[in-house]
């Protein structure tokens, strides 16, 4: 048994080490406000002057490029190996698909659907599951699966709006109201054909962040092979971008709306990598959490009630519930391991061990 000064000691410890993520938890909590803030303004862009998103996201990531390369400057320091370049290359491939699939996801989808169809990349872990884990945990991933697969549903069926949330006709009813009048902001049900869109680029966003762990765990070096993923992926949309000025889009206004432009350069591309790299080194809050869930359901409710947007709030938190239930169970092994991991810390088991952050799912 622990003596009772132990565990005191251990209260402490743990009260000074919260007081010291406070910080840290703010900081994550504004990035993440400034890159929904950023959807937010790209999505009015997009939908108010009908411009390419393929333009627009190749225009945001050259500036976001050569920035990345100033800041980081993967050419100097100690010189990257073939294993880290290639596989960063690769990886660039991916981003650029990513932005394009995401971009198309929150044209025609609305940024709330696109935002939580991020977290669609927690499925990895279902798979990781099948591949290397054990079969006896399958039937709990597999749940909450399908209980990703059936909050995205609900937000297809417009659950979120005002205009289609059973919830809010089921109390109009009940009161004997009339129907708001939200025509300017009215959104339309979609099919989950539609929503395949956004959650192949949350598949992708998850799949990108993994090769990126798995390539380096130092942080100082992830940081100058994004860089060369950030140039790889522009250098990859580059011929998309001309091909979708020259033959797909003739009604492309220019120049583009400087907030909009920005806010996504500098939040939604650039700033949102440090904060979520942080998050992930520092708090140990990967992006597919329920953790990073609740940041974000808070910024969107937010950012829906500012921008006047067709919103339920009763339709929006029961499809964030049953979001954040699946992604827990979907990714409850890394649960187990972080508490095995604390506790075996705690008795001393790692002392002298240099500390590794989890990988994502």
């Amino acid at each position: 048994m622990m003596s009772p000064k132990l565990n005191l000691e251990d209260r402490g410890g743990s009260s000074q080490a919260n007081v010291r993520q406070t910080p840290l938890q703010i900081i994550h909590v504004l990035g993440n406000f400034l890159r929904i803030w950023s959807v937010y303004s790209m999505y009015r862009y997009l939908s108010q002057t009908g411009a390419s998103v393929v333009l627009f996201i190749f225009s945001c990531l050259v500036p976001a490029c050569i920035l990345f390369l100033i800041l980081q400057k993967p050419w100097k320091g100690r010189p990257l190996s073939n294993t880290q370049v290639i596989p960063s290359v690769i990886n660039g491939g991916i981003t650029a698909l990513y932005f394009i699939l995401w971009g198309k996801g929150l044209k025609y989808c609305g940024p709330l659907r696109a935002i939580l169809s991020e977290y669609s990349g927690a499925v990895l872990g279902v798979l990781s599951v099948v591949l290397y884990g054990r079969r006896g945990h399958l039937w709990k991933k597999v749940g909450g699966l399908i209980a990703m697969l059936a909050s995205f549903y609900f937000l297809s069926q417009g659950w979120a709006t005002a205009t289609h949330s059973p919830f809010n006709i089921l109390c109009l009813l009940i009161l004997d109201m009339d129907f708001p009048d939200t025509e300017g902001s009215r959104e339309q049900v979609l099919g989950m054909k539609e929503m395949l869109v956004p959650i192949a680029a949350g598949v992708l966003s998850a799949l990108r962040r993994v090769i990126a762990r798995r390539v380096s765990l130092k942080n100082q070096i992830k940081r100058r092979l994004h860089a060369i993923t950030i140039a790889a992926a522009t250098c990859f949309l580059f011929p998309v971008a001309m091909w979708d000025m020259i033959l797909g889009s003739t009604d492309v206004e220019l120049p583009f709306s400087a907030w909009a432009f920005l806010s996504t350069i500098f939040f939604g591309i650039m700033l949102i990598f440090y904060i979520d790299s942080i998050a992930e080194e520092k708090l140990h809050m990967v992006f597919s959490s329920p953790r990073h869930l609740m940041v974000a359901v808070g910024c969107i409710i937010f950012m829906e009630i500012v921008y006047k947007m067709d919103f339920s709030l009763s339709g929006f938190l029961i499809c964030a519930a049953i979001l954040g239930f699946g992604i827990y169970e979907v990714t409850s092994l890394d649960h187990v391991r972080n508490s095995m991991k604390k506790a075996d810390s705690s008795n001393g088991v790692f002392e002298g061990q240099p500390e590794m952050s989890p990988l994502p799912t």
